[in-house]
């Protein structure tokens, strides 16, 4: 019986969630304006299938509160505009209802705390508040043929899967190695058999892939609240627009996004959109605009968050550059000098505030998007205003590499990152060295030898080629001893002493058995032109 009682309570728990988060999308929406019935019956259900779920496991205090939320929801039928104050007091008995839910889990006949029991008293004498709860099924409850067939599945368990499908990669890569061979001395039934079956692995693994993809929209949607709160602190107007929010990504993904996103929005809010009355002597609407847009390209997931402000200030950020040491010549194009935001500490903020100031929030951001093999971008937006482009993996599970070596060594680029492949010519091999610049069809393009980057010793090869890779709308080279090709490669993540190495983000076990090291191309091209070594390194393929 206490087995039921703990799946119940897993399950309210989930499903609170959801309900908890629709209904504060649906409360943003409603302000200043005459609220539609459909959007006070939809937060009416939420309220009402919260509070019966709540009786059945006896969190009485949920109850408690989920009934006075519903009786201020009774003041919102009428005609009148929903008015700033009441939808900050409904907002808070959202936030009242998630404090009350946690406490339940701990202890369910727990009396509510402090701040939460004022909250309800505020609900309970607000006008049209109930006196009594009312008995019986919503009159409103949505049909069953209305809801989204949905499945819950455990994350742990897809995991799993998504770890057995790597195993199956490798394991194709061995028996591909072993066939090709077999098919010199008169294989070719054995490689058609080996064709039908990687086609159905094939499947197999599109399959788990598409189980863990999730939509982008209810990750946007949550920032709803996020700009209006934080716009009515700061004495500013706002809104928020969303675009691709049927866009989907791995789950995984999805999670790491969530910092970056707070960070990006409260500084578009802050540190972007001016007071009402500035916008309004630049003959700008009031009223500012922050965007946040997703979209698929080019294999990959782009995530931007743009507003209508005051743009980004050069000078000043300039200015701020050299009190911090960096001389003039680093940052000379406006891609550079805009970069430059991103950096541990840097704020142009004149004062310290419990919103910005500290030069935290970007240099979140950037870290965050590194760690998933990701690029940072700012500009200016056409208009006015500040974009901010996360160039994102579709999945951290399995990606498209090119395959290169150096000396003994195999190393992995991801195809996202690769441009083309050329040779490097013979004087630049004669004169060895750490990297220089190559003429690129009358473009200059910095190159790095990543056998020195990496310490990896030993004499360089008679023919040397260059792999051109992209990083922050710019382009840089990477010199190795040979091209091995395209591959997909399943990502193993690095054990607890090599999780901190520069310029790698992971590993792949190649089809021989061995290991090879992905490259992080964005930290390997940053660090080289800031004039860092990388530490020594074993190599990038160990037995």
């Amino acid at each position: 019986m206490e087995t039921d009682r703990e799946a119940l309570t897993r399950e309210f728990l989930a499903e609170s969630t959801d309900l908890l988060r629709d209904m504060e999308e649906a409360l943003v929406t409603m302000e200043g304006a005459l609220p539609e019935t459909a959007a006070v019956d939809a937060v009416f259900r939420g309220a009402h299938t919260l509070k019966g779920n709540a009786g059945i496991l006896a969190f009485d205090a949920v109850v408690e509160l989920a009934h006075a939320f519903e009786g201020r929801l009774e003041g919102l039928r009428g005609r009148h505009p929903v008015d700033s104050g009441t939808v900050t007091l409904l907002l808070r008995g959202v936030d009242a209802l998630r404090d009350a839910i946690s406490c339940a889990q701990v202890d369910r006949t727990a009396a509510l705390p402090p701040s939460t029991a004022q909250v309800l008293q505020q609900l309970r004498a607000a006008p049209g508040a109930a006196t009594r709860a009312p008995t019986g099924a919503p009159a409103d409850a949505a049909p069953p043929d209305e809801r989204a067939r949905t499945l819950r599945v455990d994350v742990a368990r897809l995991d799993e899967m998504l770890n057995v499908v790597g195993e199956i990669a490798v394991a194709r890569g061995r028996l591909t190695q072993a066939l090709s061979a077999g098919a010199a001395h008169g294989g070719d039934e054995l490689l058609e058999a080996y064709g039908d079956t990687e086609r159905l692995w094939s499947s197999l693994q599109e399959l788990v892939m598409q189980v863990r993809l999730v939509p982008v929209g209810p990750l946007f949607r949550q920032h709803r609240r996020t700009v209006r709160d934080l716009a009515l602190r700061l004495g500013k107007r706002a809104r928020l627009v969303l675009e691709g929010e049927d866009v989907e990504l791995d789950t995984a993904v999805l999670d790491h996004l969530r910092d970056p996103l707070v960070h990006m929005v409260r500084n578009a809010v802050d540190h972007g959109l001016e007071p009402p009355e500035a916008r309004v002597q630049a003959g700008k609407d009031p009223v500012g605009t922050v965007t946040l847009r997703a979209r698929h390209d080019a294999g990959s997931l782009v995530i931007q968050v743009e507003d209508d402000g005051r743009g980004l200030d050069r000078a000043a950020i300039l200015q701020r550059a050299r009190e911090r040491g960096l001389p003039p010549e680093a940052a000379t194009h406006d891609a550079d000098v805009y970069q430059l935001v991103l950096e541990s500490g840097f704020s142009t903020a004149p004062n310290i505030t419990d919103v910005s100031g500290r030069g935290v929030g970007l240099d979140v951001v950037r870290r965050n998007i590194e760690a998933l093999r990701g690029t940072v971008t700012l500009d200016l937006r056409p208009g006015g205003g500040t974009r901010v482009t996360l160039r994102l993996p579709l999945t951290l599970a399995i990606i498209d590499g090119f395959r290169v070596a150096v000396g003994e060594h195999t190393f992995v680029i991801p195809m996202g990152s690769v441009v083309e492949c050329l040779s490097l010519p013979g004087t630049r091999q004669a004169n060895g060295g750490s990297g220089g610049v190559l003429n690129l069809r009358g473009e200059a393009l910095p190159y790095l030898q990543l056998r020195n980057a990496f310490h990896l010793g030993g004499p360089s090869p008679t023919r040397e080629s260059v792999v051109v890779v992209r990083y922050h709308g710019g382009r840089a080279g990477i010199a190795v001893d040979e091209l091995l090709g395209q591959a997909q490669t399943v990502i193993k993540p690095l054990g607890p002493l090599f999780q901190h190495l520069p310029s790698i983000s992971g590993s792949a076990i190649l089809g021989n058995g061995r290991v090879a090291l992905i490259v992080d191309v964005a930290a390997l091209v940053r660090d080289a032109l800031r004039g860092d070594a990388a530490p020594h390194m074993a190599g990038g393929e160990t037995a």
